[in-house]
């Protein structure tokens, strides 16, 4: 038999350390109990043991405290982000199965001792795992030690067998604790010997054998003088060192192997606690499942249900059509095209499919359209998505969206998987059996939705967020597939030159460079380039790293003006960047139409605004001349004209509102310019004295307030010193009071709910408000701070997209959206209807919210996006 004993205080010790802090949306940390559990998966994968059992240290007194007053004195008392893990770890292994080892009196390090002794009786092997190299001591025939660390957050164990200690220290192992009766341990406060160090205390058991032989033969002339004296007025230390350092092997603990392999566990326990933990990674690394009934108002069986066909689509609506709420989940073909749709019943699933149920389509279109029907699924993007592809109507009764849900619920998740969510949650829905092959992801999802969905929605009440789901992000669903399907059309044409322009000032710019080191060289290999500029050129700031030098954007920034390869470099990058990803990776991305037809995710961002991809069209560098160009080549068809419109400071007219700062309320409304006045108050002069460059700083400063900027940071944007930079956060502050006020009352109320919130209820968890470590805290002020300010301007941006695709649709225009960029809207109108759809927008826009300041969108008009956005 082979045991493997885990040193548990040690260990989890070592994960603390190893791993930054993480937490759960609701606060508890667990970055110790990921570490634990990957060094401790890692350990029993490398060792295949027969039983694993886990020590810890209680916390009475030991016979070593009893001894030795001093004992571990000093030493630092546990952080409570690693105290409020420990009791929770100890049940996620008992849940495990895995018995856990304690003993009034004897620490860890003595059980380790215990077992490993326990086994050396009786033949068995023994693997020690451990941190601390204390149980060097305990390696013998029959026992190892493997001590445990983490390196960039992975579990590293380094084995030691009695050759490895031989190999590393010269002596034996039982020899290490003579050698630390001299040496003594900081870490422990264990006095040994004063002045002796390790590299001492090693050559004297080497040469002696034992701290008794050392003492015996004191008098050696190899002994220098000065050692000697150390040693003699050391010797009482010595020997009680070596009683503190001596491990115990007679612990009263279970030894039994019978016993420590039969314990039992809880896989339904472990299933909730791991999700609890939103430790989903490690639930499906481990295999860690439900295998239990969801909640008890998750309605719906809970053995494995059976999956029928639907034979017939008109008596498959019927049924339908009297049952509430349905459950569904959809199939879709590579081209976006709904083939099947799984529901789930009271007596398991029904499952309609194009081909083998009659009348699919006719069913389809009726199912969707049919308002009466109260439905549940999730991602209803795609469901439109379809609709639009296959000609059918989806009723204005969208169906609820356990995925939107599940986002507002924890905007910080990783992912909204139903099986993620069902884990997050700790429903499990059924097994199914007699599914058809290509068809068990949709009956799965379907299962999900049915267990989520009261779960889900019973939290969003008690939230307050019901209006934001169902007024903002559920119809936005339906608005961002219309988007979608309609795409931007593009000048391919107009691209592809334009790329080549670019490529013939890539390589003008390349000679430039290497004229300019002296010599041809490759500037995308940054083992050549660092060669070039470090080497070769001398330049100061060098980084060497594993690979060569580093030339990172940082780098580089540092030694602008340094030589004039540098600049020239800077530019390079951007046209190299500006060439592939947007001129070459366009190209790539056009639709047989000519249109683009970007994805927008609703669920990414933490602050609820929209992302995109395939591409980013919001990520278009447009700060540079070069970046703007390419606004050139989104056109609008031949007859029709592009209408753009863009909120104005919008974050700054939020931040105004929530302060309820009068001298910025009193800015905005009367219309001037709140750059301007803001350096008028904080450089104390009247408005039209404010210079351009003061403008810009009190500019970054107004921006830099929105997002929490501190001094440092502020110093680095406007290139002035700390100091100044903290001089202007500190005038701004003192002029707008209401402000300073808004600052201090968000960050309180955060600390004091654990979260923060929008105007309209979108709210953000703050674990880091929690953390001792003062970084981690100043990160959730900034974010406390900032997140009620983009988190509203997000809301608002997408109540404006509703509201414009309502009012175009109510007025039955051709126009439509298009486009959402941050706080811009793009919509593709015929000339005809070019100046009501401008119309349109200013007034949706602007209506979007009641605030104490006016919201003003900006409209224009062109045939290119360059054009209209003025």
């Amino acid at each position: 038999m082979k045991l493997l004993v885990l040193d548990g205080n040690s260990i989890i010790n070592r994960a603390f350390y190893g791993i930054r802090l993480l937490s759960t949306k609701d606060g508890q940390y667990t970055n110790a109990i990921v570490g634990f559990l990957n060094i401790l998966n890692k350990a029993r994968d490398e060792t295949a043991p027969d039983a694993v059992a886990v020590a810890f240290d209680l916390p009475a007194p030991t016979f070593r405290h009893l001894s030795y007053d001093g004992y571990k004195a000093g030493r630092k008392k546990m952080p409570d982000e690693l105290a409020s893990q420990l009791p929770v770890l100890k049940d996620l292994l008992r849940y495990m199965g895995l018995p856990i080892l304690e003993a009034e009196g004897f620490e860890a390090d003595d059980i380790l001792g215990t077992e490993a002794y326990a086994c050396a009786k009786r033949g068995d092997a023994c693997v020690l795992l451990t941190g601390d190299r204390d149980s060097f001591q305990l390696v013998g025939p029959s026992a190892t030690v493997r001590l445990a660390s983490t390196k960039a957050g992975q579990p590293v164990t380094t084995l030691y067998d009695e050759a490895a200690i031989r190999e590393t220290y010269g002596v034996e192992p039982r020899q290490m604790i003579d050698v630390k009766a001299l040496m003594g341990d900081t870490s422990d406060n264990i006095p040994g010997v004063a002045g002796v160090g390790e590299k001492t205390a090693l050559s004297l058991i080497r040469t002696y054998g034992t701290l008794d032989e050392v003492y015996a033969h004191l008098e050696d002339e190899s002994i220098r003088p000065a050692l000697r004296a150390k040693l003699r007025a050391g010797k009482e230390s010595a020997y009680m060192s070596r009683k503190l350092a001596k491990i115990s092997t007679d612990a009263p603990v279970e030894t039994d192997p019978g016993a420590l392999a039969g314990a039992k566990g809880d896989s339904h326990a472990l299933a909730l606690l791991m999700a609890r933990l939103e430790l989903f990674k490690l639930m499906e690394k481990m295999g860690v499942t439900g295998g239990a009934p969801a909640e008890a108002d998750a309605p719906g069986p809970q053995k494995a249900t059976p999956c029928t066909a639907a034979v017939d689509g008109s008596t498959l609506l019927a049924a339908l059509r009297a049952e509430a709420p349905v459950d569904f989940a959809c199939r879709y073909t590579d081209d976006g095209l709904i083939d099947g749709i799984a529901f789930t019943r009271e007596y398991g699933v029904t499952l309609a499919r194009a081909g083998e149920t009659a009348g699919f389509d006719a069913f389809l279109a009726a199912f969707f359209a049919d308002g009466s029907i109260t439905k549940r699924t999730h991602d209803s993007k795609p469901v439109y998505a379809a609709a639009l592809r296959q000609g059918f109507t989806v009723s204005d009764a969208e169906p609820d969206d356990t995925m939107l849900l599940g986002y507002l619920l924890n905007p910080l998740a990783s992912s909204y998987a139903p099986a993620r969510l069902c884990e997050e949650y700790t429903v499990f829905p059924p097994a199914t059996e007699n599914v058809p092959d290509g068809f068990s992801g949709c009956v799965d999802t379907a299962l999900a939705v049915r267990a989520l969905a009261p779960v889900l929605l019973r939290k969003l009440t008690e939230n307050g967020q019901e209006k934001l789901y169902r007024e903002v992000e559920l119809p936005l669903a339906r608005v961002l597939a219309q988007m979608e399907h309609a795409g931007f059309l593009v000048d391919a044409a107009g691209i592809a030159a334009y790329g080549e322009t670019l490529g013939k000032k890539l390589a003008a710019i390349e000679q430039e460079i290497v004229d300019a080191v002296g010599y041809p060289f490759n500037l995308n290999s940054p083992k050549q380039l660092g060669e070039a500029l470090f080497v070769k050129l001398g330049l100061p700031h060098g980084k060497k790293t594993k690979t060569g030098w580093s030339t990172s954007a940082d780098v580089l920034d540092k030694l602008r003006g340094a030589h004039p390869a540098i600049d020239a470099l800077l530019g390079y990058r951007k046209l190299s960047k500006l060439k592939s990803t947007y001129t070459d990776g366009l190209l790539k991305v056009i639709a047989p139409d000519g249109r683009i037809h970007s994805s927008f995710n609703q669920v990414e961002t933490r602050t609820g605004r929209i992302s995109s991809t395939e591409p980013n069209l919001q990520n278009i560098p447009v700060r540079s001349a070069e970046g703007r160009e390419l606004r050139r080549f989104f056109v609008a068809r031949p007859g029709w004209v592009l209408v753009d419109a863009d909120y104005s400071q919008i974050e700054l007219r939020i931040l105004a509102h929530i302060a309820d700062d009068a001298a910025m309320i009193a800015a905005f409304n009367n219309h001037e310019d709140i750059h301007t006045i803001t350096a008028s108050q904080v450089f104390g002069m009247p408005p039209e004295y404010v210079t351009p460059i003061m403008r810009s700083r009190a500019k970054a400063v107004n921006f830099g307030i929105v997002y929490g900027i501190g001094a440092f940071s502020l110093s680095q944007d406007i290139g002035v010193s700390v100091k100044e930079a903290d001089s202007y956060i500190k005038g701004y502050l003192q002029k707008f009071s209401g402000v300073r006020d808004y600052m201090e009352r968000v960050i309180r109320e955060a600390h004091e709910k654990g979260y923060v919130e929008t105007l309209f209820g979108r709210r953000r968890v703050l674990p880091e408000l929690l953390s001792s470590n003062h970084n981690m805290r100043a990160f959730g002020e900034r974010v406390a701070r900032n997140t009620p300010i983009q988190g509203t301007a997000a809301d608002i941006i997408k109540i404006a997209m509703v509201r414009v695709r309502d009012r175009l649709e109510r007025e039955q225009m051709q126009s439509a959206l298009i486009l959402q960029v941050h706080d811009e809207l793009i919509v593709e109108a015929p000339e005809d209807e070019a100046a009501r759809a401008g119309q349109i927008l200013e007034e949706e826009m602007e209506g979007a919210a009641s605030l104490r300041v006016r919201l003003e969108a900006d409209v224009h008009t062109g045939h290119t996006w360059y054009d209209a956005k003025g």
